[in-house]
C-alpha cells in the first residue's frame, strides 16, 4: 500500500477544521460544567432535570466525555493534518451514539426537558457523522499524513 502525496488542503479545510475544534471546545466546555456543576450550568435547570443530570449512571458519564475529548483531539489532529484524527472521530461518535441512547431511550430527556433535547441531540448526530466524513475524505484526499 502507497500512501498518498501530502498535497496541500483548500481553505475551505481550514474553515471546517476550526468550525470542528470550536464546537468540540464547546462540548468539553458543557461537560465540564456538567461535572463541576457550576452555578452557570445549574441555572439553565429545572430541580427535575438536574436530579435527572445527577442520576447519570457512570457509563452514559462516561460516553460524554469520550465523545467531547476525543472530538477535541481529533479535531486538534484534522488542524495538524493527522490521519488519526479520523480514529478519535470514530472514538466520539461512538460516545456520541452511547450517549444519545441513554438520553433518548432510557430516560427520554425530550419528556423532561422537551423538544430541544430531541433537535440537539440529532445535530450533534450529524456533527459527528459528518465531521468522521470529512477527515476520512480528507485523508483520501492526501491532506492528512
Amino acid at each position: 500500500m502507497t500512501d498518498l502525496p501530502n498535497t496541500k488542503p483548500p481553505v475551505w479545510f481550514w474553515i471546517i477544521a476550526v468550525i470542528a475544534l470550536i464546537w468540540n471546545a464547546m462540548g468539553v466546555m458543557q461537560y465540564l460544567a456538567q461535572a463541576y456543576m457550576t452555578d452557570d450550568f445549574k441555572s439553565q435547570y429545572t430541580a427535575e432535570q438536574l436530579e435527572m443530570i445527577n442520576n447519570t449512571p457512570a457509563w452514559a458519564t462516561a460516553a460524554f466525555a469520550i465523545a467531547v475529548f476525543a472530538g477535541l483531539l481529533g479535531s486538534l489532529l484534522l488542524i495538524l493534518k493527522r490521519r488519526f484524527a479520523s480514529t478519535l472521530f470514530s472514538l466520539s461518535l461512538l460516545g456520541i451514539v452511547l450517549q444519545l441512547y441513554h438520553n433518548l431511550i432510557v430516560i427520554d430527556t425530550m419528556e423532561i426537558i422537551g423538544p430541544i433535547a430531541g433537535i440537539m441531540s440529532g445535530i450533534i448526530l450529524i456533527f459527528g457523522i459528518l465531521i468522521l466524513l470529512f477527515s476520512k475524505m480528507a485523508s483520501r484526499k492526501g491532506w492528512l499524513r
